[in-house]
C-alpha cells in the first residue's frame, strides 16, 4: 500500500511542498501545508458537510473536533488502554499523562513501522508514567486506532490521533459501551502489550484483522440486497472487489466514495465501473481526505448495517495487520453516514 507524504522543497517557499510517496501499512499519510496548518478549521471541509457531527454513539470528523476522546481520558477513574497507529496530539498526549500522574492506569500501544511518527509521543509517555510499548512484530502494521477507558467504555475509530490532519480527513469515531465489546477489546489489549498470542473475541459486533474482517466484510456485501454505500481509502483486495462486483450484477445499488491520487487505483475503478458501480473520488494532497472506512449495507431497509473501522480494502490490512472494526445496526449512526456519504459523494470527482 501507498502513502504520502510532503516535504519541503530546497528551492521553494516554506509554504510549498513537494509529494513523495512512501511505503506504509493500510493507510495513507496526508500531510497539510504550513497554511492549511494555520487556518485552522476555516475552509478545511472543501466538499462540504450534511451538517452532522454527532449523532447518538457516532461521532463525524471534520466538524466534531476530539473533544469526545479528551473527555473520556479526562473523566477516567481506574485505566486507560490507547492502541494507535499513529500518534502525534499534544493535547490527548498531555491528557494521558495528567491522568497517570492523578492515579489512573495508562497503557499505551503505538506501531513500530511508524516510529518516525510516535517516537515523540512514546518518549514522552515514557518521562511521565504512561506504560506505552511498541507494537508486536507478529502483526505487519498494528493499525488498530482505539482507546478503552475503565473497562467499560470504548472508542473505535477510523482516525489517528494525529492532530495536524483533524481539519481535513473525512473520519468516523464509534463509542462503544457493549460489555461484550468492550470486555473482548481488553482482552486483546492486554495480550498485544505484553506480545502474547491470542484470538480475538467478537464480542457482540467486532470485526479483527488478521482473524475474521475479510469474512465479516464480504458477508456485509454478499447479504446486501438493495444497496451499498462504500467509504474506501484504499482498493487493494481482489477479493473484496469480486464481491463488490458480484453485488453489482445481481442489481444492488453501489456506491463507492475514495481516494485516487495520482490516479493510484485508476485500474481498480475502470473494473468497478464496467460492472456498474459508480464511483466518486477525492484526490487532493493536502486537501479534504477521504480517511473513513465504512460499509453501509440495505440502509432504509429492516436488514441495514454499517461497518465502521480501521480496515482498508487491501490484503495487508484484511490479512496481516492487528485492525479493529465493528459492525452495527443503529437508526441514529446510519442515517448520519448515509447523509454526509450523499453529500461527499456530490463533491467528489465523478469516475467517468
Amino acid at each position: 500500500m501507498l502513502g504520502r507524504s510532503a516535504l519541503a522543497s530546497a528551492s521553494a517557499t516554506a509554504a510549498s511542498l513537494v509529494v513523495v510517496v512512501l511505503a506504509v501499512a493500510g493507510c495513507k499519510v496526508q500531510v497539510p501545508s504550513a497554511a492549511q496548518a494555520s487556518a485552522g478549521t476555516t475552509g478545511a471541509v472543501q466538499a462540504g458537510t450534511s451538517g452532522v457531527t454527532r449523532e447518538g454513539s457516532l461521532v463525524v470528523e471534520p466538524g466534531a473536533g476530539f473533544s469526545s476522546v479528551y473527555n473520556l481520558i479526562d473523566g477516567a477513574k481506574r485505566s486507560i488502554d490507547v492502541t494507535m497507529y499513529e500518534f502525534s496530539d499534544t493535547t490527548a498526549e498531555h491528557d494521558l499523562a495528567a491522568a497517570a500522574k492523578r492515579g489512573v492506569h495508562v497503557h499505551v500501544i503505538l506501531d513500530r513501522r511508524e516510529r518516525s511518527e510516535n517516537s515523540a509521543a512514546y518518549s514522552y509517555f515514557g518521562s511521565h508514567a504512561v506504560k506505552v510499548t511498541w507494537s508486536s512484530a507478529k502483526y505487519r502494521y498494528t493499525h488498530q486506532k482505539t482507546l478503552v477507558v475503565d473497562g467499560s467504555e470504548a472508542v473505535i475509530m477510523t482516525a489517528n490521533l494525529t492532530s495536524r490532519y483533524y481539519t481535513t480527513s473525512r473520519d468516523f469515531l464509534v463509542v462503544d459501551t457493549n460489555r461484550a465489546d468492550v470486555a473482548a477489546i481488553t482482552a486483546v489489549f492486554n495480550a498485544d502489550f505484553t506480545h502474547t498470542a491470542v484470538r480475538p473475541g467478537d464480542g457482540s459486533d467486532l470485526a479483527w484483522s488478521p482473524t475474521d474482517s475479510q469474512g465479516k466484510l464480504l458477508g456485509l456485501i454478499n447479504g446486501a440486497t438493495s444497496s451499498l454505500r462504500i467509504y474506501s481509502e484504499e482498493m487493494g483486495d481482489t477479493t473484496v472487489e469480486n464481491a463488490l462486483i458480484r453485488a453489482a450484477k445481481r442489481g444492488v445499488d453501489v456506491q463507492v466514495c475514495g481516494e485516487n491520487e495520482s490516479g493510484e487505483y485508476d485500474s481498480a475503478y475502470s473494473r468497478l465501473a464496467r460492472a456498474g458501480i459508480r464511483i466518486s473520488y477525492y484526490n487532493s494532497p493536502t486537501g479534504f481526505y477521504i480517511h473513513g472506512k465504512v460499509i453501509e449495507a440495505d440502509y432504509g431497509t429492516a436488514r441495514a448495517k454499517v461497518f465502521i473501522g480501521s480496515e482498508n480494502f487491501s490484503t495487508t490490512s484484511l490479512n496481516d495487520n492487528r485492525e479493529l472494526g465493528l459492525i452495527i445496526s443503529s437508526h441514529a449512526a446510519m442515517s448520519a453516514i448515509a447523509g454526509t456519504f450523499a453529500s461527499d459523494f456530490r463533491n467528489g470527482q465523478l469516475w467517468s
